[in-house]
């Protein structure tokens, strides 16, 4: 950070920032806590003012997801944010998004549920993310930060990763993340791009036909089964080129541990204060941290199974990406489970009392 300008603030202010400075067109979105600074901040930032860049308050989250379909569709950069139950009423347009190659970004602050929940910190939506929360066969790059610096750096990231693939991308962050205030380097200010610069990174836009192409349609509808099956399969070509070419994690202290802690998110900050005292206590472990959940980094997670006694997967919900983590280790070792519940954070320590029935 240095000779860089340090700011101290929120996660969810620092999404607000990236989002300007990372050239977005538009932000679509609904109030929910604890996501609601985020919108809060672009108002108070009046990023029309100075970019041009569009902010509207829609009037519920079905209407936003459908906004973001409308403005990526014509080669926008387009974000809409929300928390888990606003995330499940978009899950409709995230996947006529995906299913019509549509770009688009969503960011997830999650809350504790099921329905309604409470407005306390959870990760309880990772199987919605992960495994596609709509219809039909698709995924949703997704990206967990772990710092409000990552909050800030994941919006390009995320931009740039579903204009290359024409998908939805996803910041599945958390109440954790998205309430708590660090340091944070803002990315540079990116120029919006100019209708002609559309025109040719995205020659799939529904921008106005020229007389030289056909018309350009956007659908994820088709009524024949035949070109429906071939439409799958380039998407299923699609997703095989994503897992193989961005998977992205984080190991510490993994290469002399006997055990792994796996943990994303908030609960992976959790979990590096657990690793300092289990190694205290004689314990060698390290922490895997997955950054794309999907992709999952399953050969990386399978490689390192290889060389250890034991892997304890730690979350905010009931044991969800756990499931993944078992089927990359595919019984090389023993895996187990620990997480709260409710909106509960767990404990350092509790981690680490875990940890030791592990051992034993």
């Amino acid at each position: 950070m240095a000779n860089q300008e340090v700011t101290l603030m929120k996660g969810n202010e620092a999404i607000a920032h990236a989002c300007i400075r990372c050239g977005a067109d538009g932000f679509f979105g609904y109030p929910i806590t604890p996501q609601s600074e985020i919108i809060e901040t672009l108002a108070l930032l009046k990023p029309w003012e100075t970019t041009g860049m569009v902010v509207l308050q829609a009037e519920s989250e079905v209407a936003a997801i459908n906004m973001v379909y409308g403005g990526a569709g014509a080669g926008k950069r387009v974000i809409t944010t929300s928390s888990s139950p606003g995330v499940a009423l978009m899950q409709e347009g995230i996947s006529y998004m995906a299913g019509a190659e549509i770009p688009g970004v969503i960011v997830n602050v999650q809350r504790g549920g099921p329905g309604l929940g409470t407005i306390q910190p959870s990760q309880g939506d990772y199987f919605q993310a992960t495994r596609g929360g709509g219809n039909g066969d698709y995924n949703v790059i997704v990206l967990a930060p772990a710092s409000v610096q990552e909050m800030a750096d994941f919006v390009d990231l995320a931009f740039t990763l579903a204009f290359k693939y024409r998908n939805p991308a996803m910041i599945l962050s958390d109440g954790v993340i998205g309430q708590m205030m660090e340091k944070v380097v803002l990315p540079p200010m990116k120029p919006r791009r100019t209708e002609g610069e559309i025109a040719k990174e995205c020659p799939w836009a529904t921008i106005g036909r020229p007389k030289s192409r056909k018309p350009n349609i956007l659908t994820s509808l088709e009524l024949k089964p035949e070109v429906m099956e071939e439409r799958n399969i380039e998407l299923q070509k699609k997703y095989a080129e994503i897992r193989e070419k961005e998977v992205r994690y984080e190991m510490q202290q993994c290469e002399d541990a006997d055990y792994v802690i796996v943990a994303f998110g908030s609960a992976a900050r959790i979990a590096e204060k657990s690793i300092e005292t289990a190694r205290e206590q004689g314990i060698k472990v390290g922490l895997f941290r997955p950054i794309t959940l999907w992709p999952f980094p399953t050969k990386e997670i399978a490689e390192l199974a290889k060389t250890k006694k034991g892997i304890l997967v730690a979350e905010i919900n009931a044991g969800q990406m756990v499931e993944d983590v078992r089927l990359a280790v595919n019984g090389q070792t023993p895996v187990e489970h620990f997480g709260r519940l409710g909106g509960i954070v767990p404990e350092p320590e509790e981690i680490v009392e875990a940890l030791k029935k592990l051992v034993k």
